[in-house]
């Protein structure tokens, strides 16, 4: 079993991971194996030590909480109980502390542990598992994903799902739970895939599924297509909507990089750039990558107070700008071989500047030529238009203006805190985003798929999101489509404002609302269609019609771009899907522009 358990994890190592660890139950005694570093390490340890039983669970941590070592691996044991979790738990200080206070002792630094000490105490008050289980649910938040066996039942595994994927696999006598359908392909082609909100309880003979209040649920079982050699689908029509969907997970890895969740504070881990001796900073990067850049330049503006240019790497490499040594410079790019973006680098190179690379691939060319590297942890990106990348970069990138504000001064101790609680919530509200606005979004394409021209308006941090938005749209539908700053509306772009045309406007309550309603009023006047995508509260306060309202949950200003950039992700998806084109591959696009 355990053999086969690390066999299992091989096939996510394309996820990212920093210590591995198996655990069985054989014979009533419950036992595990774990090691830091590389799978080959829980391998060499198993055949030293190996590891017998029928029944078991397995996982390939990365670090959120707490460092990276055997402590902390996974799974965690408390009193019988067995946990392995991907995700973030947020209110697991909270949680801990209560805990502690009832008595309970803590070995690891991992939010995942409160998991474990939970389910162990309502077992010793007498609730049955299933029961226990659906008591711990309903106390922690996040985006997670837990499996849970215990000593006591040892023909039993329990799951539960909000945010990051799992799957059910169907066997002969046997069943399987996976992350991902890849890892369970050479045991079953037969998967049941877990939806938000769902709790399986599974044993030899199949499993049931319930909500998180104890009533069954039914959830279909299919044929995946899966293979051990390619990253699968899952029950997605394309890969653009599996990397949508990913978001929430990925955004965790991503912050865990930056961000220690148990202190509430940024650690960048970024000595070879000061941002405090920087008199300014230079940002370089194409396509969605500069636009993310764009959004970086506000935050490390207004959170850092450290000036920012920034330019497209095709110009930026050629228009001669003046540099000084005492700059810093960011590159991003997610696969790190944009041939543009690498000229731009040795450029600045040249000039004496500090570099450091934003990107998805640690080994690319630009990672090596960097004296820094952010890595985005985003996890292989096979649609061509980015998604995941994109919102992983805005992370990293507003990870490190916090950081840099830190540095400078610029930046309190507790508005850290602050900050940093809210980018923790961010995976929990992303997942409950998806779910919420998936319905209208389709329902809404199919109307945008009849139009031949769209305008997006925003300002601020959104005026780069309004650019993203009208990019994705162009690129996988092929609709013609324009991002524009709102308060240059009056500067040309209102004479297209017709009975015909969309004007999508984000705008979510931020210091900006009022100046972009006035906008809004100006397209109304002139007939425009508006699809208005804000949050409750600035739904509230417009009373302006609109073809559509899209409301989101009110977040902070640090957030907000990366849960505003999922409607106009799904928009372009569904949009380009209605029309019938290649959503993954679409024409005359490259993955990655290694030429000029």
């Amino acid at each position: 079993m355990a053999g086969r358990l690390v066999d299992a994890l091989k096939r996510l190592e394309y996820r990212g991971y920093d210590s591995a660890g198996v655990a069985t139950i054989h014979d009533g005694v419950m036992d595990r194996r774990r090691a830091e570093g590389k799978l080959f390490n829980l391998e060499k340890r198993l055949d030293a030590e190996p590891l017998p039983g029928m029944v078991g669970i397995a996982h390939t941590r990365w670090a959120t909480h707490g460092i990276p070592n055997e402590t902390n691996a996974h799974p965690h044991f408390v009193e019988g109980v067995a946990v392995v979790h991907n995700g973030i738990i947020e209110n697991f200080s909270e949680l801990r502390d209560e805990l502690t206070e009832e008595g309970s002792v803590f070995e690891t630094q991992t939010d995942t542990e409160v998991v474990a000490h939970l389910m162990a105490k309502y077992l010793r008050e007498g609730l049955e598992p299933r029961a226990a289980m659906l008591k711990m649910l309903n106390r922690v938040t996040g985006a997670y994903a837990l499996a849970v066996m215990l000593k006591a039942d040892p023909g039993t595994i329990m799951a539960a799902r909000s945010g990051p994927p799992l799957a059910v696999g169907y066997g002969r006598g046997e069943m399987f739970l996976g992350s991902d359908a890849i890892a369970l392909s050479p045991f079953t082609n037969e998967i049941t895939y877990l939806v938000d909100g769902d709790c399986a309880v599974i044993n030899r003979d199949g499993v049931s599924v319930l909500d998180f209040t104890g009533k069954p649920v039914k959830r279909a079982r299919q044929i995946s297509q899966a293979t051990a050699y390619v990253v699968d689908k899952g029950n997605h029509r394309h890969f653009m909507e599996k990397e949508i969907y990913e978001q929430p997970e990925v955004i965790s890895h991503a912050l865990s990089h930056y961000v220690d969740f148990a202190e509430n504070t940024i650690s960048t881990n970024a000595a070879a750039i000061d941002f405090k001796a920087a008199s300014g900073l230079a940002i370089s990067a194409c396509g969605t990558a500069y636009l993310a850049g764009l959004v970086g330049k506000y935050w490390f503006e207004r959170y850092a107070r450290l000036p920012v240019e920034i330019d497209v790497a095709s110009e930026f490499r050629y228009r001669e700008m003046p540099l000084s040594p005492s700059q810093a410079a960011l590159f991003i790019s997610q696969s790190g071989e944009t041939a543009d973006t690498l000229a731009s680098l040795r450029y600045c190179r040249e000039n004496g500047l500090k570099i450091g690379a934003v990107v998805n691939v640690r080994e690319s060319t630009i990672a090596r030529e960097s004296d820094a590297i952010f890595p985005i942890m985003a996890g292989p990106e096979i649609g061509v238009a980015s998604t995941k990348a994109f919102t992983c970069q805005l992370a990293v990138l507003a990870s490190l203006a916090i950081g840099a504000g830190k540095a400078r001064g610029t930046v309190s101790a507790d508005e850290e805190r602050a900050l940093v609680r809210h980018l923790a919530e961010m995976p929990r509200i992303m997942s409950r985003v998806l779910n919420l606005i998936q319905p209208q979004m389709e329902s809404l394409s199919r109307e945008l798929s009849k139009c031949k021209d769209v305008l997006y308006l925003g300002r601020g941090t959104s005026f780069p999101l309004a650019m993203e938005g009208a990019l994705k749209l162009k690129e996988i539908s092929y609709i013609h489509a324009e991002g524009y700053a709102a308060g240059e509306l009056k500067h040309g772009p209102i004479a297209l404002i017709d009975e015909n045309m969309p004007v999508i406007v984000i705008a979510p309550f931020d210091r900006f609302f009022e100046k972009t309603v006035s906008n809004m009023q100006e397209v109304a006047a002139r007939g425009g269609r508006i699809i208005f995508i804000t949050d409750e509260a600035g739904a509230a306060a417009s009373k302006l019609p609109t073809m559509a309202t899209i409301i989101l949950p009110v977040v902070d200003e640090i957030i907000a771009p990366m849960i505003f950039s999922l409607p106009i992700q799904l928009l372009a998806y569904h949009t380009a899907v209605f029309m019938g084109t290649d959503v993954d591959q679409p024409r005359n696009l490259a993955k990655s522009v290694t030429v000029e």
